[in-house]
């Protein structure tokens, strides 16, 4: 009679544990580069954030730079992902890049299909998002940021060999990023137009 009752307890515990997984799970949530897209309605959002006369009067306040931070995230995290992606191409991001990033991207893609090597970046997050300068040149405002994110990261070949990073280990990266508007343009969105390295 004992033993069956330790097999309801068994039973109990792994349903409790199941249970808590599971909420877990909903509540933290997981990011890799091969989850779904992140949804198209983001191309709008990281839109006119900040208008163009509060950087023309030095007026980016507490206020502007966080609404503009907030579209920075988005978009970082969409660019990494989006270039983690095992179809070797830029499908959600190629809205968010000038012409010279893009073409970088394209060319690194290029350069790993090549090879018949992949990319597996799990996004951990952002820790820390901070704008570094603000300004505006002739026709274009220019807001630059550094990121400080969580990865774990890897490159592995056809054969799933990992032939760089490590598929376990988060790595904290550091990355500058510039993002520009040209004024005269009908096209609202911001555009990183340079990685600093």
């Amino acid at each position: 009679m004992s033993y069956s009752f330790e097999y309801i307890d068994i039973i109990l515990l792994a349903m409790i544990a199941g249970f808590i997984f599971l909420r877990l799970r909903g509540i933290l949530g997981k990011r890799s580069g091969f989850e779904t897209k992140v949804k198209a309605e983001f191309k709008q959002q990281f839109i006119d954030k900040i208008t163009d006369k509060n950087i023309e009067k030095e007026n980016f306040d507490e206020k502007e730079q966080k609404m503009f931070l907030d579209g920075a995230k988005i978009a970082y995290e969409t660019i990494i992902t989006d270039f983690s992606d095992s179809d070797n191409k830029l499908t959600n991001s190629k809205s968010l890049l000038g012409e010279k990033i893009y073409n970088q991207f394209e060319e690194a893609l290029n350069d790993r299909k090549t090879k018949g090597h992949f990319a597996e970046i799990t996004f951990i997050g952002i820790n820390s998002a901070l704008i570094k300068e603000h300004n505006k040149i002739e026709n274009n405002l220019e807001v630059t940021v550094d990121f400080i994110s969580e990865l774990i990261t890897c490159i592995k070949d056809k054969k799933n060999n990992i032939m760089s990073g490590d598929s376990k280990k988060i790595k904290k990266v550091y990355d500058t990023w510039k993002f520009s508007k040209d004024t005269r343009s009908p096209n609202p969105n911001w555009l990183v137009t340079d990685i600093i390295t």
